[in-house]
């Protein structure tokens, strides 16, 4: 396969991410002593910093591998709502947000000696609807037709919906649009009539009914999900394991690539953009996949929510030759 082809086509591809915004806050510190108060690690905090999450991860990984992107979802209007809008105009990333009553989402880890303490979020899960659902769709319904693929990134935050579902793949039909969807247990439902779907083990599992545990079972749940869906593919990420793609009588395993791994935060976000991209810019499913384990396994290696670049993907693909 001609690699460089493809990594070339990423820079003339546009992908429509639509999902849940999230505004990942990271403090760091060092832990030399147990709190007198309770036997908890008291964390000296050394410093502070807000990157790109969910949805907004997805189309941050976009923009590293050098495509086009807008992304699409709901903030508050709040503080929280003006930094990740602030963070997307930094890094070029086109976007159309819509303000809600509902608090901007925000993750916020606490980071000590690389290992993370502690996470608490800010969030309103409760489901989109009403004025703001309408202008949601309107506005995709058309940028649709001026984007190559569509993403929904689904973090169960609120936006991700059956109708909203139904109404992308309805407008994607007629020009034929690749849908992919990284998706979320509870919401497999939502998900019918998309191109593919990105699991992980867990939630490939909640999503068949079947408790996968080697290899036997695997194969049944992935061919349960390319039915109940139904979809074209379904691509279940394996962790330590790599990952493997299901398409209509035919499975692939992959062996992960990765080498360490310090930090999985957003390697989903990872998986589905490289390999959208990658399909987008004329790569076979197999290929695409490919592609997406070594960018996964490249951030995987790094503390954070990190993203990997054609540069170092295909220096990851020469290495593993």
């Amino acid at each position: 396969m001609d690699f460089s082809r493809v990594f070339t086509n990423f820079k003339n591809r546009k992908i429509l991410v639509i999902g849940d915004l999230v505004l990942d806050r990271y403090i760091w510190g060092k832990v030399s002593r147990i709190s007198p108060e309770a036997p908890v690690p008291v964390v000296e905090v050394t410093n502070e910093n807000f990157l790109l999450g969910g949805a907004s991860n997805v189309a941050n990984n976009i923009v590293s591998l050098e495509g086009h992107v807008t992304v699409v979802g709901i903030v508050g209007r709040d503080r929280a709502g003006d930094i990740l809008k602030e963070l997307l105009d930094k890094k070029g990333i086109s976007c159309c947000v819509f303000d809600d009553l509902r608090p901007t989402t925000v993750k916020t880890r606490v980071i000590a000696h690389n290992q993370q303490v502690v996470r608490f979020d800010r969030e309103d899960k409760n489901k989109v609807s009403g004025k703001t659902l309408k202008a949601l769709i309107e506005y995709i319904r058309k940028a649709i037709l001026e984007h190559d693929a569509v993403i929904i990134s689904d973090y169960k935050k609120g936006v991700v919906s059956s109708e909203l579902v139904q109404e992308v793949v309805k407008a994607s039909r007629p020009e034929n649009k690749f849908i992919a969807v990284d998706p979320k247990t509870g919401h497999f439902h939502c998900y019918k009539g998309v191109s593919l779907i990105t699991p992980n083990l867990v939630e490939a599992s909640l999503g068949s009914g079947i408790e996968i545990k080697d290899e036997k079972s695997l194969l049944k749940a992935g061919k349960i999900l390319l039915k109940k869906l139904p979809c074209r593919a379904v691509l279940i990420t394996r962790g330590e394991e790599g990952m493997s793609l299901f398409e209509r009588g035919k499975v692939v395993h992959i062996p992960t690539v990765a080498r360490h791994v310090y930090d999985v935060t957003g390697a989903g976000d990872t998986v589905v953009a490289a390999f959208t991209l990658a399909y987008a810019s004329g790569a076979t499913m197999q290929v695409a996949a490919l592609i997406a384990n070594h960018a996964a396994g490249i951030v995987v290696g790094e503390v954070g929510t990190a993203t990997a670049t054609p540069a170092k993907i295909m220096k990851s693909i020469k290495n593993s030759k």
